[in-house]
Protein backbone atom coordinates (compact mmCIF):
# COMPACT_ATOMS: atom_id res chain seq x y z
CA UNK A 1 0.00 0.00 0.00
CA UNK A 2 1.05 3.29 -0.80
CA UNK A 3 1.82 5.95 1.67
CA UNK A 4 -2.11 7.32 3.25
CA UNK A 5 -2.77 11.27 1.75
CA UNK A 6 -4.09 13.27 3.89
CA UNK A 7 -5.88 16.64 3.04
CA UNK A 8 -3.25 18.78 1.95
CA UNK A 9 -4.80 21.93 1.23
CA UNK A 10 -6.07 24.56 3.85
CA UNK A 11 -10.30 24.10 4.25
CA UNK A 12 -12.15 27.40 2.57
CA UNK A 13 -12.92 29.82 5.32
CA UNK A 14 -16.67 28.87 6.80
CA UNK A 15 -19.25 31.20 5.98
CA UNK A 16 -20.12 33.86 8.79
CA UNK A 17 -23.46 34.76 9.35
CA UNK A 18 -24.70 38.06 11.29
CA UNK A 19 -27.42 37.86 14.08
CA UNK A 20 -28.45 41.24 15.77
CA UNK A 21 -28.24 41.55 19.42
CA UNK A 22 -31.58 42.83 21.26
CA UNK A 23 -31.54 46.17 23.09
CA UNK A 24 -31.93 49.57 22.42
CA UNK A 25 -29.20 49.93 19.90
CA UNK A 26 -29.87 48.09 16.29
CA UNK A 27 -26.34 48.32 15.06
CA UNK A 28 -25.15 46.14 17.75
CA UNK A 29 -23.97 42.72 15.70
CA UNK A 30 -22.19 39.85 16.30
CA UNK A 31 -20.78 37.51 14.07
CA UNK A 32 -22.01 33.50 14.21
CA UNK A 33 -19.88 30.78 13.12
CA UNK A 34 -22.01 27.42 11.79
CA UNK A 35 -21.22 24.45 13.01
CA UNK A 36 -19.21 22.63 10.22
CA UNK A 37 -18.10 18.73 11.15
CA UNK A 38 -14.24 18.98 11.03
CA UNK A 39 -12.72 16.04 9.01
CA UNK A 40 -9.58 14.78 7.95
CA UNK A 41 -9.37 12.68 4.39
CA UNK A 42 -6.87 9.46 4.22
CA UNK A 43 -6.37 7.76 0.77
CA UNK A 44 -3.95 5.15 -0.58
CA UNK A 45 -3.61 7.59 -3.09
CA UNK A 46 -3.59 11.02 -4.68
CA UNK A 47 -6.50 10.22 -6.99
CA UNK A 48 -8.88 8.95 -4.50
CA UNK A 49 -8.27 11.39 -1.74
CA UNK A 50 -8.54 14.29 -4.98
CA UNK A 51 -12.07 12.75 -5.85
CA UNK A 52 -13.30 12.84 -2.30
CA UNK A 53 -12.05 16.06 -1.75
CA UNK A 54 -13.45 17.63 -4.62
CA UNK A 55 -17.08 16.20 -3.23
CA UNK A 56 -16.85 17.45 0.07
CA UNK A 57 -15.30 20.61 -0.70
CA UNK A 58 -18.60 22.32 -1.90
CA UNK A 59 -20.49 21.71 0.80
CA UNK A 60 -21.42 23.61 3.91
CA UNK A 61 -21.39 20.93 6.68
CA UNK A 62 -18.00 19.81 6.58
CA UNK A 63 -14.95 21.39 7.23
CA UNK A 64 -11.53 19.83 5.52
CA UNK A 65 -8.26 20.32 7.81
CA UNK A 66 -5.35 20.68 6.72
CA UNK A 67 -2.31 17.65 7.57
CA UNK A 68 -1.24 19.41 10.46
CA UNK A 69 -4.67 20.02 11.68
CA UNK A 70 -5.63 16.27 11.04
CA UNK A 71 -5.54 15.33 14.71
CA UNK A 72 -7.94 17.38 16.06
CA UNK A 73 -10.86 16.11 13.72
CA UNK A 74 -14.11 15.05 14.57
CA UNK A 75 -14.24 12.57 11.53
CA UNK A 76 -11.13 11.07 10.46
CA UNK A 77 -12.57 9.53 6.91
CA UNK A 78 -10.30 6.29 4.96
CA UNK A 79 -10.55 5.52 1.00
CA UNK A 80 -9.27 2.60 -0.06
CA UNK A 81 -9.73 0.21 -3.01
CA UNK A 82 -10.06 -2.84 -0.48
CA UNK A 83 -9.28 -3.54 2.49
CA UNK A 84 -5.98 -5.04 3.11
CA UNK A 85 -3.15 -5.64 6.03
CA UNK A 86 -1.93 -1.95 5.37
CA UNK A 87 -5.18 -0.31 5.43
CA UNK A 88 -6.05 -2.47 8.57
CA UNK A 89 -2.39 -1.43 10.24
CA UNK A 90 -3.55 2.23 9.19
CA UNK A 91 -7.05 2.13 11.03
CA UNK A 92 -5.35 0.90 13.93
CA UNK A 93 -2.96 3.78 13.96
CA UNK A 94 -5.93 6.37 13.74
CA UNK A 95 -7.93 4.38 16.43
CA UNK A 96 -4.72 4.83 18.99
CA UNK A 97 -3.18 8.31 17.72
CA UNK A 98 -6.60 10.29 17.50
CA UNK A 99 -9.96 11.20 19.17
CA UNK A 100 -11.37 10.82 15.88
CA UNK A 101 -14.51 8.50 15.01
CA UNK A 102 -13.53 6.84 11.97
CA UNK A 103 -15.51 6.02 8.50
CA UNK A 104 -13.82 3.40 5.87
CA UNK A 105 -15.03 4.31 2.21
CA UNK A 106 -14.13 1.15 0.35
CA UNK A 107 -14.22 0.18 -3.56
CA UNK A 108 -14.46 -3.82 -2.64
CA UNK A 109 -15.16 -4.91 0.84
CA UNK A 110 -16.23 -8.47 1.86
CA UNK A 111 -18.26 -9.69 4.85
CA UNK A 112 -14.87 -11.06 6.16
CA UNK A 113 -13.27 -8.07 6.78
CA UNK A 114 -15.79 -7.39 8.70
CA UNK A 115 -14.28 -8.43 12.07
CA UNK A 116 -11.28 -6.47 10.99
CA UNK A 117 -13.16 -2.90 10.88
CA UNK A 118 -14.58 -4.05 14.19
CA UNK A 119 -11.46 -4.30 16.30
CA UNK A 120 -10.20 -1.42 14.09
CA UNK A 121 -12.44 1.11 15.39
CA UNK A 122 -14.33 1.90 12.24
CA UNK A 123 -17.63 2.73 12.63
CA UNK A 124 -19.38 3.15 9.55
CA UNK A 125 -18.92 1.77 6.20
CA UNK A 126 -19.57 3.28 2.58
CA UNK A 127 -19.04 1.58 -0.65
CA UNK A 128 -17.18 3.73 -2.97
CA UNK A 129 -19.90 2.94 -5.84
CA UNK A 130 -22.14 4.54 -3.50
CA UNK A 131 -20.51 7.63 -2.22
CA UNK A 132 -22.28 10.55 -4.00
CA UNK A 133 -21.54 13.97 -1.91
CA UNK A 134 -25.30 13.19 -0.04
CA UNK A 135 -24.55 9.63 1.50
CA UNK A 136 -20.45 10.85 2.47
CA UNK A 137 -22.36 13.85 4.28
CA UNK A 138 -24.85 11.63 5.61
CA UNK A 139 -21.85 9.48 6.99
CA UNK A 140 -19.90 12.25 8.26
CA UNK A 141 -22.46 13.94 10.16
CA UNK A 142 -23.66 10.70 11.71
CA UNK A 143 -20.30 9.69 12.80
CA UNK A 144 -20.09 13.12 14.94
CA UNK A 145 -23.18 12.22 16.05
CA UNK A 146 -22.32 9.13 17.71
CA UNK A 147 -23.73 7.00 15.28
CA UNK A 148 -22.80 4.02 13.17
CA UNK A 149 -23.64 3.50 9.49
CA UNK A 150 -23.65 0.45 6.82
CA UNK A 151 -24.73 -1.55 4.08
CA UNK A 152 -27.78 -3.36 4.43
CA UNK A 153 -26.25 -6.12 3.84
CA UNK A 154 -22.97 -6.11 5.56
CA UNK A 155 -25.11 -5.17 8.96
CA UNK A 156 -27.39 -8.55 8.18
CA UNK A 157 -24.08 -10.31 7.88
CA UNK A 158 -22.67 -8.41 11.05
CA UNK A 159 -25.86 -9.30 12.74
CA UNK A 160 -25.54 -13.15 11.90
CA UNK A 161 -21.84 -13.33 13.15
CA UNK A 162 -23.01 -12.00 16.37
CA UNK A 163 -25.63 -14.10 16.84
CA UNK A 164 -23.54 -17.02 16.11
CA UNK A 165 -21.08 -15.96 18.52
CA UNK A 166 -24.11 -15.71 21.15
CA UNK A 167 -25.37 -19.10 20.34
CA UNK A 168 -21.43 -21.14 19.79
CA UNK A 169 -19.45 -20.09 22.72
CA UNK A 170 -21.69 -17.80 25.28
CA UNK A 171 -24.77 -19.92 25.58
CA UNK A 172 -23.05 -22.67 26.87
CA UNK A 173 -21.66 -21.30 28.97
CA UNK A 174 -24.27 -19.18 30.54
CA UNK A 175 -22.70 -16.31 29.10
CA UNK A 176 -24.44 -12.74 27.20
CA UNK A 177 -22.76 -9.95 25.14
CA UNK A 178 -24.14 -7.70 27.93
CA UNK A 179 -21.07 -8.84 30.67
CA UNK A 180 -23.30 -10.48 33.06
CA UNK A 181 -24.25 -13.95 33.09
CA UNK A 182 -27.84 -14.95 33.35
CA UNK A 183 -27.67 -15.79 37.34
CA UNK A 184 -26.10 -12.43 37.66
CA UNK A 185 -28.71 -10.37 35.93
CA UNK A 186 -30.91 -12.46 37.50
CA UNK A 187 -29.57 -11.30 40.92
CA UNK A 188 -29.73 -7.50 39.89
CA UNK A 189 -32.97 -6.96 38.80
CA UNK A 190 -34.34 -8.91 42.28
CA UNK A 191 -31.77 -5.87 44.60
CA UNK A 192 -33.31 -3.17 41.87
CA UNK A 193 -36.87 -4.66 43.27
CA UNK A 194 -35.53 -4.04 46.67
CA UNK A 195 -35.05 -7.60 47.56
CA UNK A 196 -32.31 -7.99 50.44
CA UNK A 197 -30.14 -11.25 50.30
CA UNK A 198 -32.33 -13.39 52.21
CA UNK A 199 -35.20 -12.65 50.01
CA UNK A 200 -33.05 -13.07 46.99
CA UNK A 201 -31.83 -16.25 47.93
CA UNK A 202 -35.29 -17.59 48.38
CA UNK A 203 -36.56 -16.59 44.91
CA UNK A 204 -33.31 -17.28 43.46
CA UNK A 205 -32.98 -21.54 45.18
CA UNK A 206 -29.37 -20.43 45.68
CA UNK A 207 -27.50 -19.91 49.67
CA UNK A 208 -27.51 -16.56 50.95
CA UNK A 209 -23.47 -16.72 50.79
CA UNK A 210 -23.68 -17.60 46.78
CA UNK A 211 -25.85 -14.53 46.20
CA UNK A 212 -23.26 -11.95 48.38
CA UNK A 213 -20.40 -13.72 46.30
CA UNK A 214 -22.50 -13.28 43.10
CA UNK A 215 -23.32 -9.45 44.00
CA UNK A 216 -19.71 -9.02 45.54
CA UNK A 217 -17.85 -10.70 41.93
CA UNK A 218 -20.02 -7.99 39.93
CA UNK A 219 -19.23 -5.72 41.55
CA UNK A 220 -15.30 -5.87 41.55
CA UNK A 221 -15.51 -7.18 37.87
CA UNK A 222 -16.95 -3.91 36.80
CA UNK A 223 -15.07 -1.90 38.97
CA UNK A 224 -18.52 -0.73 40.93
CA UNK A 225 -18.49 0.76 44.95
CA UNK A 226 -21.68 -1.83 46.09
CA UNK A 227 -25.12 -2.46 44.90
CA UNK A 228 -26.69 0.49 44.12
CA UNK A 229 -24.07 1.20 42.00
CA UNK A 230 -23.81 -2.26 40.17
CA UNK A 231 -28.16 -1.43 39.70
CA UNK A 232 -27.63 2.00 38.52
CA UNK A 233 -24.75 0.49 35.98
CA UNK A 234 -26.45 -2.47 34.59
CA UNK A 235 -29.71 -0.04 33.71
CA UNK A 236 -27.86 2.88 32.33
CA UNK A 237 -26.13 -0.02 29.58
CA UNK A 238 -29.43 -1.63 29.19
CA UNK A 239 -28.20 -4.74 31.12
CA UNK A 240 -31.48 -5.69 33.07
Amino acid sequence: MTSIETTHEAAAAPQVGRARIPGPSAAAEIRVKPSRVQVAVYAEDIVLHTGIVQQLRQRPEVELLTDDEAPKAQVALLVVDRLTEAVAETLRGLRLSTSSRTGLVVGNFEAGGLQTIIECGVAAVLRRSDADQDRLVHLITALANGEGVMPGDLLGKLLDRVGNLQRALLDPRGLSLSTLTAREAEMLRLVADGFDTSEIAAQTSYSERTVKNVLHEITTRLGLRNRAHAVGYAMRHGLI
